[in-house]
Formats: structure tokens, sequence, C-alpha cells
């Protein structure tokens, strides 16, 4: 599925964004709006006969003052049959050939910002070469991960073993280019990460700004344009009274700025602003 606005450049000031496809999944509606009912959710967004909904995985390429940075790596080559299946991947990832389309190469990459780790944000900080053997995908790059998302991708308890996926992550761990913060960092001027916690311990936004405009990448906190309402939450949030916490404080806050807010699951909105009732306004 493509909403047309895939390679577009959106601008933020002096900032260009481009969202990348980073593959194509259906997963349970039930699971994605949790504890709200499905004559609700289903009036926002279509599932099918068998309750799935469809999910893109789109990293965001941010151009600005001379760096190229993603946020988030998509789906992956990794993924085998069964994985394929139990997520019903109908779109393959392959960045390297999108970042061609844009004249750029996996060199060119110079910071990788992770949301968090799960495995359809992660999974393509290692790819599978021609050869089947696997290498960091963008090999120049700083990879930046919040200190206690780290410590659980090093340590999964029992839920998190199936999402912290071990492929995704051993060749970073020994690469030096593995680079983690605690807390808040500015990475450029005009790019800020924000650890907000709520969907996993050390998960993270992305704050960008440039020219008195303002855009936010609010991660899996709101995967989708459905999600604004604060207490429509994933049965996937590891905290969910946390996720609906940092989204009363985040809407409010950027909803005050009439900033844009920017997407990485939805396939039919890729940003969106709020309007005074934290409904979709503007929609691009």
């Amino acid at each position: 599925m493509d909403t047309g606005n895939t390679h577009a450049i959106f601008r933020i000031g002096d900032i260009e964004l481009t969202w990348l496809q980073g593959g194509f999944f259906h997963l349970d509606g039930g699971t994605m709006f949790g504890p709200v009912p499905k004559s609700l959710w289903q009036k926002r967004y279509k599932a099918d006969e068998n309750n799935l909904i469809p999910m893109c995985n789109d990293p965001i390429l941010v151009r600005t003052a001379g760096l190229n940075i993603l946020i988030d790596t998509g789906l992956g080559n990794k993924l085998d049959e069964k994985q394929r299946s139990i997520f019903k991947v109908t779109s393959p990832w392959d960045l390297p050939a999108q970042l061609a389309a844009h004249g750029l190469g996996r060199d060119d990459i110079d910071l990788v910002i992770l949301t968090h780790c799960d495995f359809d944000h992660a999974g393509g900080i290692l790819m599978l070469n021609e050869n089947g053997s696997k290498e960091i995908t963008f090999p120049k790059a700083a990879h930046i991960i919040n200190q206690q998302e780290w410590e659980d991708v090093q340590n999964p308890n029992s839920r998190a073993k199936s999402t912290y996926l071990t492929e995704n992550f051993d060749l970073l761990q020994t690469s030096g280019q593995l680079e983690l913060v605690d807390g808040d960092r500015s990475v450029c001027p005009g790019i800020t990460i924000l650890h907000s916690g709520g969907h996993t311990r050390g998960h993270q936004i992305v704050e960008i700004q440039s020219q008195g405009k303002t855009a936010v990448h609010l991660g899996d906190l709101c995967p989708t344009h459905a999600h604004f309402n604060p207490l429509w939450v994933m049965a996937y949030d590891n905290f969910p009274l946390e996720v609906i916490a940092r989204k009363e404080d985040y809407c409010t806050k950027y909803q005050k700025m009439d900033s844009w807010f920017l997407l990485y699951h939805d396939p039919f909105v890729r940003a969106c602003t709020l309007s005074p009732e934290g409904r979709p306004a503007q929609t691009w």
C-alpha cells in the first residue's frame, strides 16, 4: 500500500523529511487497540474479515545541516518464513534501494535514531547481504539507543524475548557504532531526542525544530492517526498508564505549538496536526 506521500519531501523549516518503505505487515486490530471496543476503533481504522489491520514500518530520512539521519529502520530482511507468515508481511524491506532512489548509499547515513528496539523498528540495523551473511546496514552511522532500552535488549524478560531479537543487535554491540544515551539529548541543531518510557522502558521520541516550525515523532506512543486519544493504548504497551500520561503531556504541549505529528506505522496518514479536541486536523 502506498499513500502517494512515500518518497515525497515534507519540510519543517530547512529540514527535509522523507518516509521510506520499510516493509508492510498486518496486525490484529484488537491487540493494536487494547481495551478499546472494536465498535469504536473500527470507525477510525478499518479491519479485514480476520480482524487484521494494515500497518507500514516506514523509517523517516531526515536531511539537515549536511547530515543524513534515519529514525528507525523498518522490518529488515532477516525474518524467516514463519515470522513473515505470522505477521502477514506483504511488502519486502529494501532500504538500500529506497535510499538509492534519493541518490544516497548506505555509507551516506550519519545517524540512526532508534525510538526503541522492537523488531519492527530495529530489524533493519543489520541486513543479509547477497551472500546471505549479516552485516551492519549503515556502516558509518552512529546508532543512538536509550541506555535503559539497551539494558532490556541485553536482558529481555519473557515478554520481550519475542521482540528484542538477538539477530538485530549482535554485530552492533561490538562495532563501535552503538551510542547509548541516558535521558534527553540534542543530537544536532534542530533534532532532539527525549526519553518518554511508556511503550517500553527506554522508549524515546524525536523533536524536530527549524525556522519556528516543529514536528514530533512519538514512535509507538502513537502508532497511527487513530491513537491520539490518550486512553487508546495497545496491548503491546508495556506500561500503559505511562503511555496515557505521556500522550496527555505531549499531545497538549505540541498541539499548542501547532506542531506536526509524524507517524511510523500508518499507511494512510504520514503526518498531521491536531485540533483543539485532539483529533487529526491537517493531514499529509
